[in-house]
């Protein structure tokens, strides 16, 4: 198997620039993620949302997730769990509108850090957004413009623990499935390993590399870029010792935003007028139907978007 793709962003500022920009191309081609190092973000702020993330988890969600264990049983089953995974959570919004301050039990220095984390994982987005559009042959802003609908993009952060799983074998972190969004950055544990994805049949770790962000696309991606790049599935094995810190953002489209495949993309006029293999869809509608089917294959989903598209008379999108 070859090696999961380590990006190093600094390459893009000189002479191994389109190496890198190739790089970036062949993961998102063939594996829909990718691990990147000096992208910008400072080791030691990373450091601190770490540890402020993990004492958070202690303090306040560690008992909570051993009560839901404990009422559940979920300590003690024999056969295979498919309705729940072994994780605790909690969620922030970022744009259009922040919830931040009315999340519970958050110290004060905890919101601040997180809020300019946020700042920080939405400029790397949009950078990121830029190099693919270049990748892509796409006007630079093409992406950022699809996914804004009336009111900006929609970003926020799942902030997860998988604690010790004593039946990993029975019940996985986190079942398999495709991210119904955009661009997702992932701040993961550099000590407990977990995260898997499905690349040519077999499932692949992900490694855990200190102070990294682990990218994945998801099926909006997908769509605009008319299959050339694909979400993938993934799923995080639950392990016996360790519990493992994940921080996933979300750079999705606004939820009135309208998806499409993008019109230099389709390999004919025939494809673009009639026979497109992906549907034009709200975004909203699309995670609507998510919700229901997270954990089911993604092409049904697709199927049944086109089923119920409308064919509005869409213009191209404004990149000026």
């Amino acid at each position: 198997m070859e090696s999961f793709p380590v990006i190093n962003m600094e390459n893009l500022n000189g002479e191994k620039r389109a190496i890198t920009m190739d790089k970036i191309n062949d993961a998102c081609e063939n594996w829909g993620f990718f691990e990147l190092v000096n992208h910008g973000i400072p080791p030691e702020f990373m450091d601190t949302v770490e540890r402020m993330t993990k004492g958070h988890y202690r303090k306040c969600m560690d008992q909570r997730f051993r009560e839901l264990v404990a009422s559940k049983g979920l300590e003690n089953v024999q056969t295979e769990v498919h309705d729940l995974d072994w994780e605790s959570t909690f969620h922030l919004k970022h744009l259009p509108l922040s919830n931040i301050s009315q999340v519970h039990d958050l110290e004060d220095d905890y919101r601040k850090v997180m809020k300019e984390f946020a700042v920080k994982l939405e400029k790397l987005a949009e950078e990121l957004m830029d190099l693919l559009c270049e990748n892509l042959g796409l006007e630079k802003g093409y992406l950022k413009k699809a996914f804004h609908g009336s009111n900006g993009p929609n970003f926020g952060t799942k902030v997860s623990n998988y604690p010790p799983c004593p039946k990993p074998e029975l019940i996985k972190g986190l079942r398999a499935h495709t991210d119904a969004g955009g661009v997702i950055l992932l701040f993961q544990d550099d000590k407990v390993s977990g995260l898997q994805l499905l690349k040519d049949g077999q499932w692949v770790d992900v490694p855990p590399m200190r102070h990294s962000i682990v990218v994945n696309l998801g099926d909006q991606i997908e769509v605009i870029t008319n299959g050339k790049y694909k979400s993938v599935l993934h799923r995080v094995v639950a392990q016996t010792d360790g519990n493992r810190m994940s921080i996933a953002s979300f750079y999705n489209p606004g939820s009135d935003a309208v998806i499409y495949p993008a019109p230099a993309l389709m390999e004919s006029k025939a494809e673009e007028a009639s026979e497109a293999a992906y549907p034009k869809f709200v975004f909203e509608d699309y995670m609507k139907l998510y919700a229901a089917l997270k954990f089911q294959a993604k092409e049904p989903r697709f199927q049944a978007m086109k089923a119920t598209e409308s064919s509005p008379n869409l213009e191209p999108i404004a990149t000026a």
